[in-house]
């Protein structure tokens, strides 16, 4: 990664715009760069698109959008940038949170028009803190789910989901499948509406390694990848980027590793990095993380933080005592595969709000309010771990709660728990003191916890969190449940028991940039032809989680900028 400077260099490639990393960042900013008449060339290490983003909801966070205003919904930037500046609580420095509300909506219908990135509004989603200027409905946009059968061959491309997302082993499910699935003997057109998702999964297999009805994340990156393969631009999988080569203090090429050859690639008008930000990074993890550092991690296995460190190594700059906590974070459970290999679950919104469920330290107490986004939900852990050990955490509940619910990987409609806990991914016991004796925790204290969050169960109201409080809280409850849909008395054994840890879903510690995605030195200087996006970019929401979909939102709309001004064109 040394900087060189050659005047007469002999390529082997020649490109207008170069860019690192095929997540839905790199590949906005590759597609548009297409769109606008400049050539683009994609750089992908792995052998897949699509980044952490393939595995991960989908959703973007795009205030004012038309899609959401033309559906009934009521938003605007001015009033998004009320509630970021009370969640932030600093001033636009910079100008990307302008740049941001200002540029979004724009992307969205710009994608919609000239390409088949689209967008349906998710109607009713809160975003995750009651301030000034937060919205119960608008802000979220979903992928529109894709048929995978129109890439072809090219389908394999793309980075599949967690295998703890999927249904019998390749089967994707969005939220919307979930009742109908569950409860598919419960009605006729439930029963014909999971027909029809197994029939087409099963046809599917016959040739593919997963089913092609694509949702969630894995839309996105999808129809992100169509679009690109409909412009002709090219993906060099398995390659990494050596050396970046300057000339007269601007970036014109790089020197690239590809698949065992090693390349010259001239860039006319850029280098983008798009790596995904530093999951797997040791090394940055330390540096920009809070202590004790977290062992897990929801990110991809590629992303290693070769952008970052690419970008500090020519010039570029990052502020971690600007960026909060470092990343974007998530409780999890540790699954244990049929191959033997450990995976993690994201406990992002179908369990801890539910009714009948607490979260306890080392000391089986409380420390947090269950229903919180999962971002407050670990920086809760966090806070509590300063005093008593809350790494790991325990979500506790009765059985009835998993049948009714599910808890982490375990479904809805799960009766018997043997397996699950012979495997050691949860425990059982048949009264409260029993499991506190095998979670290893004071049994006087659990029970005094239950006793007191029973109480306040009945009369509707969590005195000590307020859980159910907010309209987060309530949306991902049960509405059924009166008078509060996320209360209800933990009182029937036998209970459970389930470990969560803390573990990012994205970093926000990146590389200083200006409103066009440019990076910048310790100077505030650009670094002419170098840019950055996605979590390669420092995050515009200081190590806050403003709503659904914080990092994808971000994403797109800085792939985009940054892809216009390499084009020279005017936003």
């Amino acid at each position: 990664m040394n900087a060189k400077s050659n005047t007469t260099p002999s390529w082997d490639q020649q490109v207008d715009l170069l860019v690192m990393g095929a997540g839905p960042a790199g590949m906005t900013t590759a597609l548009v760069a297409a769109l606008e008449g400049i050539k683009p060339l994609i750089l992908e290490k792995s052998a897949w698109v699509g980044g952490t983003a393939a595995t991960s909801a989908g959703t973007v966070w795009i205030p004012g959008n038309r899609q959401s205003l033309e559906a009934g919904y009521t938003d605007s930037a001015d009033a998004a940038a009320r509630y970021m500046d009370a969640l932030i609580g600093g001033p636009d420095v910079d100008g990307r949170r302008t740049a941001y509300l200002a540029t979004g909506p724009k992307v969205v219908d710009y994608l919609r028009e000239k390409t088949d990135v689209h967008f349906v509004p998710c109607g009713k989603h809160p975003d995750y803190r009651d301030m000034d200027g937060a919205a119960i409905t608008g802000r979220a946009l979903a992928p529109a789910m894709f048929d995978g059968r129109l890439l072809g061959k090219d389908f394999e491309r793309v980075r599949p989901p967690i295998p703890e997302f999927m249904v019998l082993g390749g089967m994707m499910a969005g939220k919307s499948d979930l009742a109908p699935l569950i409860h598919r003997f419960q009605s006729m057109s439930n029963f014909i509406y999971s027909g029809k998702l197994f029939l087409r999964y099963v046809v599917d297999r016959l040739r593919y390694s997963r089913g092609t009805r694509v949702v969630m994340g894995n839309a996105l990156v999808s129809r992100l990848f169509y679009s690109l393969r409909k412009k002709n631009v090219p993906v060099m999988f398995e390659t990494t980027v050596q050396e970046v080569i300057w000339d007269a203090g601007r970036v014109v090429g790089v020197v690239a590793q590809s698949q065992g050859k090693r390349l010259r690639i001239q860039t006319r008008r850029g280098l983008v990095i798009a790596t995904g930000g530093y999951g797997h990074n040791t090394k940055l993890r330390q540096m920009f993380m809070p202590k004790p550092t977290p062992p897990l991690s929801v990110a991809c296995q590629s992303n290693t933080g070769d952008g970052i460190e690419l970008g500090l190594a020519h010039g570029g700059v990052v502020a971690p005592e600007t960026q909060g906590p470092g990343a974007f974070w998530t409780p999890v459970s540790v699954t244990r595969r049929p191959d033997g290999s450990r995976g993690v679950y994201p406990h992002l919104s179908l369990d801890r709000a539910k009714p009948g469920l607490i979260a306890v330290n080392s000391a089986g107490k409380r420390f947090v309010n269950e229903a919180n986004s999962y971002h407050d939900f670990v920086e809760g852990m966090y806070a509590s771990h300063k005093t008593v050990p809350t790494m790991p955490a325990y979500l506790i509940c009765e059985a009835n709660f998993v049948k009714q619910y599910g808890l982490g990987n375990v479904y809805p409609g799960t009766t018997n728990l043997k397996r699950f806990e012979a495997d050691g991914y949860l425990l059982t016991a048949p009264t409260l003191e029993a499991l506190a004796l095998k979670l290893k925790i004071p049994s006087e204290n659990l029970t005094a916890t239950v006793s007191r969050y029973n109480a306040m169960a009945v009369q509707g109201k969590d005195l000590d969190f307020g859980k159910g409080d907010s309209e987060l809280n309530r949306f991902n409850g049960d509405p059924t449940q009166m008078p509060n849909p996320c209360l209800r008395p933990i009182a029937h054994g036998p209970f459970v028991a389930m470990e969560v840890w803390p573990a990012e879903i994205g970093t926000s510690t990146g590389l200083m940039t200006n409103a066009d995605a440019q990076v910048l030195d310790s100077q505030g200087q650009v670094r002419d032809g170098l840019y950055a996006v996605g979590n390669d970019m420092a995050s515009i929401m200081m190590g806050t989680y403003p709503g659904p979909g914080t990092t994808l939102g971000p994403g797109l709309t800085f792939g985009y900028r940054a892809a216009m001004h390499a084009a020279g064109k005017t936003v």
